[in-house]
Parts: C-alpha cells; sequence; structure tokens
C-alpha cells in the first residue's frame, strides 16, 4: 500500500473520530483547525439533535457503556485519531466526588476503546480532579501497556482563547511515541494574560457586571466583564432575593443585576452566534455546562497539527485504507 508523502501529510485532513461528543464544542474546535471529524458518538438525546444540527457528519446514538466488547464499528472507520471527554460529574469540584458512581468507568471505556482501535494519535480531556484519581490510573496503565507514549497537562482556558477560568486536564497519546512530547507545542502558545470576557466580546452583552450562582455562599456571586468568567456550569440560577453581598463583589447588588442568558453562557464557552441551540433551557445549560470550550479544543487541535508537522515520521503514517461509514 502506498504511504502518505511529507507534502501531503501537511496538506492531509486526518481522520478524527469523537466519542462523548456532547453539543460538539470538541469536535468544532478540531474541525476549525482543519482536521476532518468523520463521525461522532454520544447516547443523549437533546445533545445529539443539537450536534446534528451544526454538522454534516454522522452522529451516532450509541451507549458506549455497553459495547460487550465489540469495537467493529470503531474499527471500520479508520480513525487517526480519536478525541473525547468521558462524562467528569464524578471527579468535579461542583459533583459529589465520588468516582465509583459509574460513569468514572467510562474513561476506561474509552481507553478500551482507544486500544482496541489503534489510531496513531488520542486525546482524552477531564476535569482537573481527574488526574488523581484511581480510574484515572486505571486509564492511563491500559494506554501505556498499548505502547502509547502520554503527554499530561493541566490548561487553564483563559490562557488558551477563551474568556473563561476553566482548568480542565488533557492526556494526549502517539502510538509508539515519546512520553510528554506534545507538552512543549502547548506551552509556547499559552497567553501572557488571562482572557477577559471584554477581551472577547467587547460590550456585546451591553452590561458591566452579572451575577453567577455560586457553589456556597462563602463565594462571590457578582463578576465584571472585564476578568474572565468563572467556570460555566451546567446550572443557571438568578440572583436571590436575599442575595447578601459578598466581601469580594466588585459592586453593591443594583437593581437590573442579572445571570447571563443560555445563550450568553454559550459565547463564554466560545461557540460563535451562527451555531444552532436548540431544545428546553434545562438541557441546553447542560450540555453548554458540559461541553469543551471551541476555542480551547482549537488551540490544543492546532498544537496537535504542529506537533505531527515537525515531528512525524512518514513510516508511521496510517497506509492508504478504503473507509467505510
Amino acid at each position: 500500500m502506498k504511504e502518505k508523502s511529507r507534502n501531503e501529510i501537511k496538506n492531509s485532513s486526518f481522520r478524527v473520530l469523537d466519542l462523548f461528543a456532547g453539543c460538539g464544542g470538541l469536535s468544532l474546535g478540531f474541525q476549525n483547525a482543519g482536521f476532518n471529524i468523520i463521525a461522532a458518538f454520544d447516547n443523549w438525546k437533546p445533545a445529539i439533535n443539537v450536534y446534528q444540527k451544526n454538522f454534516s457528519h454522522k452522529i451516532f446514538d450509541y451507549d458506549l457503556s455497553n459495547l460487550r466488547s465489540n469495537y467493529q464499528i470503531f474499527r471500520e472507520m479508520c480513525p487517526e485519531i480519536i478525541i473525547g471527554g468521558p462524562p467528569c460529574q464524578d471527579f468535579s469540584s461542583a459533583g459529589k466526588r465520588n468516582e465509583n458512581l459509574g460513569r468514572g468507568d467510562l474513561s476506561i471505556v474509552f481507553s478500551e476503546i482507544v486500544t482496541n482501535v489503534l489510531p496513531q494519535w488520542f486525546l482524552i480531556e477531564n476535569v482537573e480532579l481527574f488526574r488523581k484519581s484511581n480510574k484515572y490510573k486505571e486509564v492511563r496503565q491500559v494506554f501505556k501497556d498499548a505502547g502509547y507514549g502520554l503527554s499530561e497537562i493541566i490548561l487553564d482556558a483563559s490562557l488558551c482563547g477563551v474568556p473563561q477560568k476553566r482548568k480542565r486536564f488533557f492526556c494526549f497519546g502517539e502510538l509508539q511515541g515519546k512520553d510528554q512530547s506534545l507538552e512543549p507545542y502547548l506551552k509556547k502558545r499559552l497567553a501572557d494574560k488571562p482572557m477577559t470576557i471584554r477581551d472577547y466580546l467587547g460590550n456585546k452583552l451591553e452590561i458591566q457586571y452579572y451575577y453567577r450562582h455560586p457553589r456556597s455562599y462563602q463565594r462571590r456571586g457578582i463578576f465584571s466583564i472585564d476578568e474572565p468568567s468563572p467556570t460555566v456550569r451546567g446550572v443557571n440560577r438568578p440572583i436571590p432575593k436575599n442575595y447578601k453581598k459578598h466581601p469580594k463583589d466588585p459592586v453593591c447588588i443594583i437593581e437590573k443585576l442579572r445571570p447571563l442568558t443560555t445563550i450568553e453562557r454559550s459565547y463564554l464557552q466560545t461557540f460563535p452566534e451562527t451555531f444552532i441551540f436548540e431544545g428546553t433551557k434545562t438541557d441546553l445549560e447542560q450540555m453548554i455546562g458540559n461541553a469543551v470550550p471551541v476555542k480551547l479544543a482549537e488551540y490544543i487541535a492546532q498544537s496537535i497539527l504542529e506537533y505531527i508537522k515537525d515531528n512525524l515520521n512518514t513510516s508511521k503514517i496510517i497506509p492508504e485504507k478504503t473507509y467505510a461509514l
């Protein structure tokens, strides 16, 4: 079989499979960077409906927790990269932090799909605390046993083109690669200072301050657009009538203070205005809060692409195949 030449590599649109795709933040970021998303998988109908309205490739309504060791559907797609963000609630500081509730097992499912398909590269995303979990220790060992070199890093989205303080853990794997090979590419492009909402949106929101419901009233609830937003979560509540000013709130309570709307929160997740969100408010808030910010995904995808172009040995490229969907 004919292998790709170096020139073909530079112009190649690498084939990407997105698992646990949600409404498509990771997919859109990789697509914007020039990757070819061949298909996506998820098992939550509201997110699948939104995904279908915004992408031309297929998303499968598929319960990845019930594969029964049947990986043929993924093998037939011949992905060069598998990406995904398995559910993070069991590890999140906003959740119960109990990794034995069941959803944490989906990270192991991701690793098993990767190591049975053996793409040249993969990327898994999760919350910062995932890195310290026992589930990740299992996942990491599965990858290492299959021969993947791993680049592991925690990134702050506000330094990657996103107007939001959102720290997430990423593990990038390369088959027969070296550990931490991608890290210099991810670090060299970080911004010198966090991006604020005004930096990203200007005066689009037509407000100076807004309310974001705190996890506890020991934290402040009022924020300025001249700072990055706190992490966009899956809940969005109005300001309570009995809200008491926190010492770190930048202003006193004002009559017109409001939370951001659902669509405004999607902007903080760097979804474009053209992205179509349809569904109930509760579902949309959840899927937007769960999404990987588009610009963060794009930042990582661009770093991966630069790494591949600089370091790829043509002998590692997967030979041309007949692709089936």
